[in-house]
Parts: C-alpha cells; structure tokens; sequence
C-alpha cells in the first residue's frame, strides 16, 4: 500500500484509537488529529490521501473543516462520519462536496467498502515533476515516457512523438523544452494542416519583401524567431512533399534561406515534430519522405491513449478543477457515481476530450456538486450507449426523491412518510444523492398535489 497515511479527525480519543487499530490491522496508516486545526497542519505535514473527520466537533465542525480542505488541497477526499441525529447536517456534507459519510457506531464493511471506493483503486501517488506542467500522471506507461523525455532533453537529438489526436503531444513537446538548456529561449509551435500549402514555407523560413503578390515587408519567419530554442512541427505527416525536401535541407545544413532571398542564414534550433499519422505508411505511400524521417525520428516518444491510463482520470479532473478555480470560478467537485462515469467512459478525443467534458460540466452545473445525470448529457450519451443497472436506478431513485419533495413541499418528514422510510433513512438518501431539500417548493399542478408520484416496489432502490 502507498505510504501516505490516512487522517483520523474527532475529538473523541476512544473513537481515535478504535478507528487506528481496526486500519492498521487492514494494513492502512494512520494519523489522527483532535481538532479542525490540528487536522490541518497533520494534512500539511502528513500528506494524507484521506480524511476520515467526525462531523461534531467543539471548534469548527466537519463541514467547515470540509470546505477549508477543499479550499486547500481540493482533490483530497474526506468522508464524514456523524453519529444517528446528525442526518440533516451530513446531506449538508455531501452536498458541499464530502465523498461519502458513515454512522457512528463504524461498521467494520462499511468503512472498508468507503476506502475501497475512494482510496484504493487510484492509490498510486503521481510522481512530481516541475518541468511536466499539465502532464500529471500516475500511468507506467506515462511514466515511462516522461523518463525517456527528461533524458533526451538534456540533449539536442531531434524527436517525434507520436500518438492519437489530443493526447497530448504539444505539452510533452514544451515540457521537452522545459527541461532542457534551451528553456530561456523561445518555444515557437506551429500546426503544419493550420497553414495554407502555399504560405507554409514563408511561415516557416521567412520571405523578402516582393517576394511574391502580398509580401510588403520583410518575414523573418518561425525558424529564426526559434533561433536558440525550439521549433514545434506538429502534424508533420501531413507537410506537403515539395516542401520536405527543403525542411531536410535546414535540418541538415542548419541554415535557412527566405523565400525571395540569395543567401542563407545559419540557425540554431532544436526540432520537435508530432503527428498522429503512421509516418511508415506514409512513406511506402511516397507520400512522406525517407530521409527526412530519419531526420526527424531520432529518438521518438510515443505517448498512450487516454484509454490505455485510466488511473489518471481522477487526476486530471482535479487538476482541471483547480484551473478553473484559479481563473476566478467557484469550487466544483464530481459526484463519486459521476467521478466513476468519467473513469469508465471512452475517450476517442483523449485528454483534451475528458478537459473539454470537465469545463463545460463545470459551466452548466446548477451547484458545487456536479452528478452523474449532467456528466451523461456533456458526454453527449445516447439510447445506443445505455446506462448499467445500477446508474439508471441511482438516477430513477434520486427523481422518484426530488419529486416526493415537490409533492411535500420540502417537508421531509412528508416525504419519508410517502416512500415508507423512517425520516434518519431518509435523510440518508438525500445525503446519498445530494438533493436540497430547501429548493422544492409546492406544486401546483393537481396531479403533484393528489400524490401522484412514482412508485416503486418493496425491493426497489430505495435502499438506505
């Protein structure tokens, strides 16, 4: 197991020295804290992976310890624990974005289920690298890659990193960049299918002015203002073939000659090239050329699918979330039943899917708590990709809730009383699925008001 301990919170010495035996006797470590700011210099010391916090305590209670963790370290799961009478306040915990809650006294399965849930399945903790900006991991494979990248960029071979669209093939080339003796320099990228045949080779190596029709000044070009530093060739398989043959020349003689001009210029730059084309069949084709394959594949990166690193969801997400934090928007976190739909998801467009998936369920999320029924609708799901079992009973019991609120008028005990349940179970189920019990107003419609309502049979998911 990962060496980062679990965090203990209560006030309650007994409850701390039960909770640590029953952990360390599952092979878990542990450290406790009695007090919110207690807990919060063990999480700034200790690291922990995650916080077990009582709900009652006498300085600041689990909620608000809740909301300063999350304002500090957002992507560390705490789960509440509460004792029987303390239901209404934790369906307040799940819904300022706790993962879970237990009640006191702790079922032994229970709190094991809890970690297994939260903690284990993604315990792996990534390695830090300051260079990889944006390349958070904890993949082998990605790994794997980035000890290849930091090693060739202590040197000026040339490289081509492969892979699929979006998956990140510009970021390893600036972290590439980063890490190298060139990271004063400049970085200059450019997407070889974003530029019109006809202009790529004065984009690239520059024109005089009169060089041709358009031309009124002077272009000094990408591979001069790189001069230094680095040149990013993204989509290199898709150059046009009269113009590799004068990119082979420049990687050969490191000098360029602007369109329009006589004499060269001699440039210093490092080449990084990308593609997600299989350039092999490219060149049988003869549509990419020999020599200057070998050119540019002098040592290559070839970065995975995001289906192939799927311990790394949960990572970027966090990592997303935060970035969006930073730029002035509220705090967001995913549901865990909306967390495992990203995790399981596919991903044909990669990471910049999944970023892309994260941000606009962060715009559309009407709270703090983004569920699993938003997560479905920016994944743009269809009849053709159903739902498992247990997804569409989870999201048929929490509407079967909402409406038996709409039809109480937010009075829960109503409610518990139209679903057969005791009002704690209750209070359980809409902890469970986050549902504000402040938001529901009467309906006015005659068949909300005669308790026309959906039913559902003695074994259905109402389960507590």
């Amino acid at each position: 197991m990962s060496t980062r301990p679990i965090l203990l919170v209560d006030d309650d010495t007994k409850i701390l020295r039960v909770l640590t035996l029953r952990l360390e006797t599952e092979g878990y470590e542990v450290v406790v804290a009695d007090s919110a700011d207690s807990a919060l210099q063990r999480i700034r010391d200790a690291r922990p992976r995650l916080v077990l916090a009582d709900l009652r305590m006498p300085d600041v209670d689990g909620i608000e310890l809740l909301n300063r963790i999350q304002a500090r370290e957002p992507g560390l799961p705490v789960v509440i624990l509460s004792a029987h009478g303390d239901v209404p306040e934790t369906v307040r915990a799940m819904q300022a974005g706790a993962v879970d809650f237990l009640t006191k006294p702790i079922d032994r399965d229970r709190l094991l289920e809890c970690l297994h849930d939260h903690l284990d399945r993604h315990d792996a903790p990534p390695v830090q690298r300051n260079w990889a900006e944006g390349l958070v991991t904890r993949s082998p494979q990605m790994d794997a890659v980035l000890d290849d990248a930091s090693r060739v960029a202590r040197t000026n071979a040339a490289v081509l990193i492969t892979g699929a669209s979006g998956s990140g093939k510009e970021l390893l080339a600036r972290a590439i960049h980063r890490a190298s003796t060139r990271s004063g320099r400049p970085f200059i990228a450019i997407n070889c299918t974003a530029v019109p045949a006809e202009l790529l080779e004065s984009e690239l190596f520059g024109h005089r002015r009169g060089a041709f029709t358009g031309a009124h000044a002077d272009h000094p070009g990408l591979f001069r203002a790189a001069d230094g530093g680095t040149i990013f060739l993204d989509e290199i398989g898709d150059m046009p073939t009269e113009l590799q043959a004068k990119l082979l020349r420049v990687l050969q003689e490191r000098e360029i000659r602007p369109v329009g001009e006589t004499r060269t210029t001699a440039v210093d730059v490092r080449v990084i090239s990308a593609t997600h084309c299989d350039l092999e069949a490219r060149m049988q084709a003869g549509a990419f050329r020999e020599d200057l394959f070998y050119r540019l594949n002098v040592v290559r990166l070839r970065l995975p699918p995001l289906d192939a690193r799927r311990e790394d969801i949960p990572l970027l997400v966090v990592n997303r979330l935060c970035e969006l934090a930073a730029r002035g928007g509220s705090r967001h976190v995913f549901s865990p039943e909306a967390l495992n739909l990203l995790v399981s998801a596919p991903w044909p467009g990669n990471v910049r899917q999944l970023l892309n998936v994260v941000e606009q369920s962060v715009a559309l999320a009407p709270g703090r708590v983004i569920g699993a029924a938003l997560v479905r609708r920016c994944l743009g799901e269809t009849p053709s990709n159903p739902q498992s079992f247990d997804e569409a009973r989870a999201e048929f019991t929490r509407a079967y809730l909402v409406q038996l609120l709409d039809v109480a008028s937010g009075n829960v005990s109503q409610a518990a009383r139209l679903a057969g349940r005791n009002r704690s179970d209750f209070y359980k189920l809409l902890g469970r699925y986050g549902i504000d019990t402040t938001t529901h107003k009467r309906r006015v419609d005659g068949d909300a008001a005669h308790g026309s309502v959906i039913t559902l049979s003695a074994q259905g998911g109402l389960g507590a």
